[in-house]
């Protein structure tokens, strides 16, 4: 299986590889330099969204890949605040598409200010740390969690969210039938079996 990733981003290539190693050992993992062809710091779900399904796309058709994924880091305001969250679009040679999002962290008044106004997250925790390209590694989850939980970490879930409709694909069409039901049939028809046995 060839994957392409829409990016050269340390944290999102290692995050791609912890998960389709998962899947299929013999995997290989490319990265496609691709615009987002949306702002440096999206600050809707819907923009972010968009420069993921582009990243997704363009790098899988480049690179001529099974699966294309784009990953696209945003904030999102609401009535509670605003939402750091990372989404995750993959799409397949079919045209097929998942998508997914992972942890959603509410981000502190003074981050959330400067980032609604355009400023890159990223960036944002790269100058309070002092140290380049520290968002890679650690990113403003692992900064707000005092390390409990990092970047890679965070965007491993939102892979799997995206991968859900190519993991499950019976489950996404028409309603299937479920385990206990099937049971209770075959438990069923064992019975009529039984009963038709016992009549003379």
């Amino acid at each position: 299986m060839k994957v392409a990733v829409g990016s050269t981003s340390d944290s999102k290539l290692r995050a791609t590889r912890a998960v389709f190693a998962r899947i299929d050992p013999k995997a290989e993992v490319q990265a496609v330099p691709v615009e987002s062809l949306v702002s440096d710091q999206p600050v809707s779900d819907g923009e972010t969204i968009a420069g993921a399904l582009h990243r997704a796309r363009a790098s899988r058709k480049i690179a001529h890949a099974d699966l294309g994924v784009g990953i696209e880091g945003g904030v999102h305001p609401d009535t509670h605040g605003v939402w750091m969250c990372a989404w995750v679009a993959i799409v397949d040679r079919q045209g097929r598409e998942g998508l997914g999002c992972g942890m959603r962290l509410r981000l502190p008044d003074w981050i959330a200010r400067r980032a609604l106004s355009r400023e890159p997250v990223g960036a944002i925790v790269d100058r309070f740390l002092g140290q380049q390209e520290a968002h890679e590694a650690l990113g403003v989850i692992g900064l707000l969690t005092r390390r409990l939980v990092d970047r890679q970490a965070a965007l491993e879930q939102a892979l799997l969210a995206a991968l859900a409709p190519f993991l499950s694909e019976e489950m996404y069409g028409q309603e299937p039938e479920s385990s206990g039901r099937k049971q209770e049939q075959g438990d069923q028809q064992q019975q009529e079996n039984h009963e038709d046995h016992l009549l003379p």
